[in-house]
């Protein structure tokens, strides 16, 4: 037992907010499925329990059969009769048997319920991860929601396994015990009960003491952690402002809290152990003076005393587990509530089904007195209104904070316009089935994505159906054909392993190779060569300018000096379109954009 009522590392159980609630939902939505395997597991729980309790009565008779045989012997009789112990032993290898027949098939049911659980659970959030909208993944960071996938569904998986059972088995244990008891002799068992009380005030003071120790100790191991993996992290800054002396100092101070926590915890804890077994003894020595007692008034057998104090000493087992299991449930119901409550976050506005056919749009986009916040109480974008024509490049410039990417955000329906329209071909983007609607469009973006699989699956990404030519043609497209040619395997090597080395230039021309060829009619270029140097931004330029061609083009760039050749260049500040024109209008008004343009441009002229 680690800590109080064993409990795993004397942790306290996490909080459940509703655990009536949930555990309904538990048992309704999901459990109610198995009903019939639940009552198997049930009967057979129960049935391995009994068998398993009735062993030490007839190992008692065969004590007593011995017992009688020995005093029979020195009377002058016939002594041991083995043939009948023989036959006790039999029977009683007979129920031992059927009650580990009767666990096996109660384990193996009870483990096939949770793990066709876990992974109807497993496969219900995979689909809702792809029906939340994009302000859900805004508020929870990736941690928490890996947590829930991972974490909370194995919690419950493995607690539900054993707790069920366990509450089971530990319920019948205790009755059938004290059932056996009883019959025995009342006296002893009313003895051992007195025991009872002890042991829990015993058990609630140690508790009691040790629980703010272990819950210190829970709280700076997550110090400990935390500074570790900050430290471990950002090491190189350490270093570079000889930072490794506070740090040391930071950790020895949250290190010896830990040490002091965890040595009163461990040792409070331990101190139950011993106890449990002083008292315990206590008893078995009480139990025995009272049942030798009885048994030379001839009210008990010696075989009912041996079997009461087997009785005795297996009562508390099921009690501690009880309590144990009551802090499994706890953390069961917690992790339910958590995976119950992300299964029913508000999913993505209902789509329009109107059988829009995108192969035959052009890529006519317009922005009709668009407004969108985050939320309600601070709005982004303000009165946005556009026009753009087919197969032109539109560039979106300011600020930062300006609106520029919840732009590209909006018109690819990651979110919904407050009020307004966005309009593709003359048709509301809302009327198209997303999916249909995200088949339109390109999208490179400044952080390329990569997956672990070959250079060629990658490429295909987009395009699944694509063939071995079609897929060189757009890696040649991109410029990115005779860098894959060097690779160990060609365009079957694997990214995450044969080409660790893959520079962040080479990996945007996989991506824009990717776009190429899933050939959209729109595309969406987000600063896509910010990060890259002079050189390699040139290679990636013409290979971006072999994607643009003949394509609706929209492009949010910091470097104005790439978007001269835009035709149309909108230009954002606080949400709305201050100007809008091609470069050179833009420079000859001389207002917002002329003054982007040429504080950027004496920016590069100093660092040059």
């Amino acid at each position: 037992m680690p800590g109080p009522m064993g409990g795993q590392n004397g942790a306290q159980a996490p909080k459940v907010k509703d655990f009536k609630g949930t555990t309904k939902k538990l048992v309704k939505d999901y459990l109610a499925k198995y009903k019939i395997a639940l009552v198997i597991v049930v009967i057979f729980a129960i049935g391995g329990t009994i068998f398993n309790i009735v062993g030490p009565k007839i190992l008692g008779n065969a004590t007593t059969e011995v017992f009688n045989g020995i005093v029979n012997k020195l009377s002058g009789g016939t002594g041991i009769d083995f043939g009948k112990i023989a036959g006790i032993l039999f029977t009683l290898l007979g129920l031992y048997v059927i009650s580990a027949l009767f666990s096996l098939i109660q384990g193996f049911t009870m483990t096939s319920i949770a793990q066709k659980l876990t992974y109807k659970l497993r496969n219900d959030i995979a689909i809702k991860l792809n029906k939340l909208p994009m302000k859900y993944f805004d508020k929870k960071t990736n941690g928490e929601v890996l947590s829930i996938i991972t974490n909370d569904i194995d919690t419950l998986s493995q607690n539900l396994n054993q707790s069920i059972t366990e509450i089971i088995t530990s319920i019948c244990t205790v009755i059938g015990i004290i059932i056996m008891m009883l019959s025995i002799s009342v006296t002893m068992t009313i003895v051992s009960f007195v025991i009872l009380p002890v042991s829990i005030i015993i058990v609630k003071a140690i508790v009691k003491k040790s629980q703010k120790y272990f819950k210190k100790q829970q709280e700076y191991l997550g110090h400990v952690n935390g500074q570790v993996e900050e430290i471990y992290g950002g090491h190189i800054v350490v270093k570079a402002f000889n930072g490794e002396k506070a740090a040391i100092e930071n950790f020895t101070k949250a290190n010896k809290e830990l040490y002091s926590s965890g040595w009163k915890s461990q040792f409070l804890s331990g101190l139950m152990h011993p106890l449990m077994m002083f008292l315990g003894n206590v008893g078995y020595v009480a139990v025995s003076v009272i049942g030798g007692y009885l048994a030379i008034q001839g009210k008990i057998t010696v075989g009912n005393i041996q079997s009461f104090i087997q009785y005795n000493k297996r009562f508390t087992q099921p009690i501690a587990q009880v309590a144990q299991v009551s802090g499994m449930l706890q953390a069961m119901v917690a992790a339910a509530e958590r995976v119950f409550e992300f299964l029913e976050e508000d999913e993505e506005v209902k789509e329009a089904d109107k059988n829009i056919d995108v192969t035959k749009l052009q890529g006519n986009v317009e922005f009709k007195s668009v407004k969108f916040g985050y939320n309600d109480n601070r709005t982004i974008i303000n009165n946005f209104s556009a026009n753009i024509k087919k197969g032109q490049k539109i560039a979106i410039v300011g600020p930062t904070g300006a609106g520029k990417t919840t732009i590209v955000k909006l018109l690819m329906r990651f979110y919904d316009v407050t009020s307004g329209e966005i309009l593709v071909d003359g048709h509301n983007i809302k009327d198209f089935k997303r999916g249909n609607l995200r088949k339109m469009f390109g999208m490179v973006l400044q952080d390329t994505w990569l997956f672990g699989g070959t250079v060629k699956e990658n490429i295909k990404y987009g395009k699944s159906e694509a063939n071995d030519n079609e897929v060189i043609e757009a890696a040649k497209a991109a410029h990115v054909h005779h860098f894959i040619k060097t690779l160990p395997k060609g365009y079957k090597s694997v990214l995450n392993e044969e080409s660790s080395n893959i520079s962040a230039g080479q990996k945007q021309l996989l991506t824009i190779a990717r776009v190429i060829l899933a050939n959209p009619k729109i595309l969406i270029l987000d600063e896509a060569t910010s990060s890259i140097d002079t050189r390699t931004e040139i290679q990636i330029q013409e290979a971006m300018d072999n994607l643009m061609k003949g394509r609706t083009s929209f492009i949010i760039a910091h470097r104005l000096s790439t978007i001269k050749n835009a035709d149309l260049i909108l230009v954002m500040d606080h949400g709305d379109i201050v100007e809008q024109g091609t470069h050179e209008e833009l420079l000859e008004k001389q207002g917002f954009y002329a003054d982007l343009y040429n504080s950027q441009f004496e920016d590069e002229e100093k660092g040059a």
